[in-house]
């Protein structure tokens, strides 16, 4: 691979089997929680990518032990739901993961922490979170005064009690929040005013909270009570495989026609970007699972009208899927791409329309109409990891497509292009 570009070569894989990295949400999570136990936990099957390293190391800035072994083992020291917290100000880069969750562990900190990030990340929005923490008595402020960080949060006090958040550009706020509420004196009574959106994620924090011994209870997606006064349970946490990043190696059966199979994911995972396998049954493929893992045989491609606003980081890649589909694919409600690594409705628009295609944004929506003749081009990844891996399986169907920055990968799977070059034959 190339240090600034990679070309892809055109290939129909067939009876491929890959192996992915973790989860890089479960990974966030468990760090997280882990550090709030009640003792050591080791994580094993840990991401090991920019910005769940990111995490770790914010995690040691503000008081906790987190020793890295290097190959997805990490040994956190739980303080009970205690954080000293951080004296010099957390570098998170551009893990929106990690600054909503930590901003609002730094709730718990024994004294004021300061968060900031990249250029990018000064762009995204976090006045939500901040105002729900101001509610429980938890100084929170913007510096800049945008609701962008860096963000300055005050520690000291835990008296947690009822607020109301709106989730609709981001359910992280909403993780975050019950992340911490355990560890206040009442807890947290959480009214969502608006969204959520992405709410797969939500059931995956809540599914952290019930495995680590932490009670709680909601009503639809508009009410979440945690009672307070809980302890993480410390011990052995596994980390599954990350399905949003096994979605470029399914999508590479999809548009080629040919055969990929990803070990040790199972069709049970809470993880909601596991979603995108129905769409695709929708458009034409064929979806096996066995105790092994999941496989995905291509088919004819055709349309689809569908609501993503649950599987937001699944729409560049269903969009380049939908781009060899007969017919016009609507993806809708998409909004909040617009805050993330960088603006991807735009970017994924205007890529696809680099190469040929006829994409338009309308609204909150994506219109895509397959079929094309498409050709090759250099695609701008704009610093995005989920850019450069889309954008890769639309390569093996088009012949001169190249990647700039290939790098930008390191964000959650490091070794992406040494695992794709099994696909390319």
């Amino acid at each position: 691979m190339s240090e600034a570009l990679f070309e892809v070569r055109t290939h129909r894989p067939e009876n491929i089997r890959v192996r992915i990295p973790g989860s890089k949400s479960y990974t966030h999570r468990l760090l997280i929680a882990a550090a709030l136990a009640d003792g050591p936990s080791e994580v094993s099957g840990c991401l090991r990518s920019e910005d769940t390293l990111l995490t770790a190391e914010a995690l040691r800035q503000m008081g906790i032990s987190v020793k890295d072994h290097g190959d997805g083992r990490m040994d956190v020291e739980g303080r009970g739901g205690r954080l000293p917290g951080a004296s010099e100000v957390v570098f998170l880069a551009n893990s929106g993961t990690s600054m909503r969750l930590l901003s609002a562990i730094a709730g718990l900190g024994e004294k004021t922490s300061t968060l900031d990030g990249n250029a990018r990340m000064r762009q995204r929005p976090l006045g939500d979170l901040l105002d729900a923490l101001g509610q429980v008595g938890i100084p929170a402020r913007s510096l800049p005064e945008t609701g962008c960080p860096p963000v300055v949060i005050g520690g000291g006090s835990r008296r947690g009690g009822a607020l109301s958040i709106a989730c609709h550009l981001s359910s992280q706020y909403l993780s975050g929040l019950l992340l911490m509420a355990p560890c206040l004196e009442q807890g947290l009574d959480i009214t969502v005013t608006r969204g959520p959106v992405s709410r797969p994620y939500i059931k995956m924090t809540l599914e952290i909270l019930k495995k680590m011994g932490v009670s709680f209870s909601s009503e639809g997606d508009t009410r979440y009570r945690v009672p307070g006064g809980q302890t993480y349970r410390a011990g052995n946490y596994q980390v599954e495989p990350d399905a949003s990043n096994a979605s470029y190696f399914f999508a590479a059966a999809a548009v080629t026609g040919g055969s990929v199979c990803v070990e040790g994911l199972s069709l049970g995972s809470v993880q909601g970007d596991l979603g995108l396998l129905g769409i695709f049954e929708k458009m034409g493929c064929t979806v096996t699972s066995d105790s092994h893992g999941i496989c995905v045989r291509g088919g004819d491609l055709c349309s689809v009208d569908v609501d993503m606003g649950d599987m937001p980081d699944m729409v560049p890649t269903l969009a380049v899927v939908a781009a060899f589909a007969k017919g016009t694919s609507y993806i809708r409600n998409v909004a909040h791409l617009r805050e993330k690594e960088c603006d991807r409705l735009s970017a994924v628009a205007t890529e696809l329309n680099r190469m040929g295609g006829s994409v338009r944004i309308v609204g909150d929506d994506l219109e895509i109409d397959g079929g094309c003749p498409l050709h090759g081009a250099r695609i701008h990844t704009y610093d995005d990891h989920r850019m450069a891996m889309c954008f890769s399986v639309a390569g093996l169907r088009v012949p001169g497509v190249v990647i700039e920055n290939p790098a930008c990968v390191a964000k959650s799977f490091p070794n992406f292009f040494d695992v794709f070059a099994r696909v390319m034959g």
